[in-house]
């Protein structure tokens, strides 16, 4: 894992007079599963947005597999293989796990403009979206529809889709948010089963996930980096603690 899969050199951004980017450099390499850590308002939503293209930093750089990314549209990055997860409850209601998955296959394809006309021809996207499912354990599920889906299975569908564009990186913005804690343990235990080759950055409150799945984990705090270290490192080093940890890390419940 040598060449980064996604870096960011001298992120820099402001809103008015806050600045919620203060030269931002990370590097996560190929493979990886990091978390991204802080507390509220630390800018880990801001990072994720300038690297996906919802937001142009004022300065700096966004490289994804040592290309720079940084003047993309959104749309461009995905076909480069940066996927983030959305909420898909709003975009496809009606349509059933299988046919909300199939269509971002079909997408990625080329054949979105067409391919519920005739599905028995596209059987190969169907195929691959079923088995997409199956590595999210949604394949019980995959013919209802997806508002009816409990919602640990939704954020796990929104996972589905945003593997559907074969994503080299991919970013997760509290990808258990609203989960019920019996459930988030499955999802993240999904996320873990991805393949090795798909790189993972992802944003979480639950320091027991954070420190049970990611590899290594980047504090951010005031829009800046504070340090970045193994879940070991940043559980006993004293500047977490204070600054985000706080008492409330005690070697039982980490959830802040």
């Amino acid at each position: 894992m040598s060449e980064a899969a996604l870096a960011t050199r001298g992120l820099n951004m402001r809103f008015g007079s806050l600045a919620v980017a203060q030269g931002i450099d990370i590097s996560v390499p190929r493979g990886a599963r990091y978390a991204l850590i802080g507390p509220n308002g630390a800018g880990k939503t801001t990072l994720i947005n300038m690297i996906t293209g919802l937001l142009r930093p004022d300065s700096g750089t966004i490289l994804l597999e040592g290309q720079d990314i940084t003047a993309l549209k959104t749309d461009a990055r995905v076909k480069r293989g940066l996927a983030r997860t959305f909420q898909i409850n709003t975009l496809f209601p009606h349509l059933s796990a299988l046919e909300a998955v199939t269509l971002a296959v079909s997408e990625r394809r080329g054949e979105a403009g067409n391919w519920w006309r005739r599905l028995p021809d596209y059987s190969e996207t169907v195929d691959e979206a079923y088995e997409i499912l199956a590595s999210m354990q949604l394949a019980d599920v995959c013919l209802q529809p997806t508002h009816s889906l409990a919602y640990g299975q939704q954020r796990l569908l929104e996972i589905a889709l945003a593997l559907a564009t074969k994503p080299r990186v991919l970013l997760l913005d509290e990808p258990a948010a609203g989960v019920p804690r019996n459930e988030s343990s499955a999802l993240f235990e999904a996320i873990a089963r991805l393949p090795d080759d798909i790189t993972v950055l992802f944003i979480e409150h639950d320091m027991d996930i954070v420190f049970r799945f990611a590899s290594r984990i980047i504090v951010l705090v005031g829009g800046a980096t504070l340090m970045e270290g193994t879940p070991a490192e940043i559980s006993s080093d004293p500047k977490v603690r204070e600054v985000y940890l706080g008492s409330s890390h005690t070697g039982g419940a980490h959830h802040v």
